[in-house]
């Protein structure tokens, strides 16, 4: 029986992802001058009013409201009309450094402990070269198409814009078609509303979807609620880590309910989420399964999870006990494994903050090259 699945991406200038930006910006500029640093930075914006919070620790002199200002401008809120600009906010700064208790919780003894509790997961298959899910996939395509058609071509589109891609799978779990197309993005005042829709149809989605997964029953949903001028933060509040399944899999695999964006690799909400990111991936790539999620959980202080859990969704090549012993000898999961062995303490966060943290492998992220057996 066939069946369709739908995931969503959102733009650079969506609110919850400005925040995303200004925190793993902060994060990179402390790392940058202290790789000892650790930071856990929120970032809330409304309205013409960014407020970043959180705790940080670090021998790094960083002006936070220089970086915000940055981001916002790269991002092109420079226009007054806008209601939010780069030059024009209002900036608040509610950092204060990390616990004692925590601190000493996970750096004790030499042996560096998880900075929290929690459980994490890792996803891979084999629906794209990449190894990701085709709907989360294209869903990212289209809103990266709409930020160089933005910034090239200007045709009167403002930052803010989502997308949302719904593939229909046949019996066997393969992609057959896409169903539907939702894009929604800000715009000028003065452009027309058909204006619009035409310059997205051919500008964007048809210049970037595969055309064989395209047919006369796919359906456009473009601004379907109409006119979309009152955008970003003016139009909604904008927080750091709102956005945890446009950064990973679009919902085809589950979550542990951490965000990212501004914790350095300590936090095993990110770090590990990495990690098992590349094991997922190391196991399909070798063709020991076709699908592969994996689980970990952590125990604050702890130096190694105390859970690992192996799903293959009965794709398996060989037994599951075996591809078990396999991660276990050429996956080291502790904290400190993974901040040596995925090079953790560079700064390039910032990269990973819009359009998704897996499946990149263009900018060179580490947990997306696969361990060859």
């Amino acid at each position: 029986m066939s069946y369709i699945f739908t995931s969503e991406s959102v733009s650079e200038g969506h609110p919850d992802k400005i925040c995303d930006q200004i925190s793993d910006a902060i994060l990179d500029a402390c790392l940058k001058s202290d790789s000892d640093s650790r930071v856990a930075c929120e970032t809330l914006i409304k309205n013409n009013t960014v407020i970043v919070a959180g705790e940080i620790t670090s021998k790094a002199n960083v002006d936070y409201e220089a970086i915000a200002r940055k981001v916002i401008r790269d991002i092109g809120y420079i226009e007054d009309d806008l209601g939010f600009t780069s030059s024009s906010f209002e900036f608040q700064n509610l950092i204060s450094m990390q616990s004692k208790d925590i601190d000493a919780g996970i750096s004790g003894d030499q042996v560096l402990g998880s900075g929290d509790q929690g459980l994490m997961f890792g996803y891979a298959c084999k629906e794209t070269p990449e190894l990701m899910p085709l709907p989360i996939a294209l869903a990212h395509k289209l809103m990266l198409k709409h930020a160089e058609v933005r910034k090239t071509q200007g045709l009167y589109l403002r930052p803010d814009a989502k997308s949302q891609v719904s593939v229909e799978y046949d019996s066997n779990y393969q992609p057959k078609r896409i169903d539907s197309i939702v894009l929604s993005t800000q715009h000028s005042d003065d452009l027309d509303l058909e204006d619009l829709r035409e310059i997205v149809k051919t500008q964007i989605i048809d210049s970037c979807l595969p055309k064989a997964l395209l047919d006369s029953e796919t359906k456009y949903f473009i601004n379907p609620a109409g006119r979309f001028v009152i955008g970003g933060p003016v139009g909604d509040c904008g927080l750091t880590g709102r956005k945890i399944i446009v950064d990973t899999y679009g919902g085809m695999a589950r979550h542990g309910g951490g965000g990212f964006s501004g914790k350095d690799p300590t936090k095993v909400d990110r770090s590990a989420a990495y990690g098992l990111r590349q094991v997922a991936k190391s196991l399909v790539k070798n063709n020991l399964c076709d699908y592969c999620e994996v689980q970990a959980s952590y125990a604050i202080g702890m130096p190694k999870p105390i859970s690992i859990y192996i799903n293959t969704f009965e794709s398996e090549k060989i037994h599951l006990s075996e591809i078990a012993k396999i991660v276990q000898k050429k996956f080291d999961l502790s904290p400190s494994g993974l901040i040596r062995s995925l090079n953790l303490l560079k700064p390039t966060y910032f990269e990973t903050s819009c359009y998704g943290h897996f499946g990149r492998e263009d900018k060179g992220f580490s947990w997306e090259n696969p361990v060859i057996f």
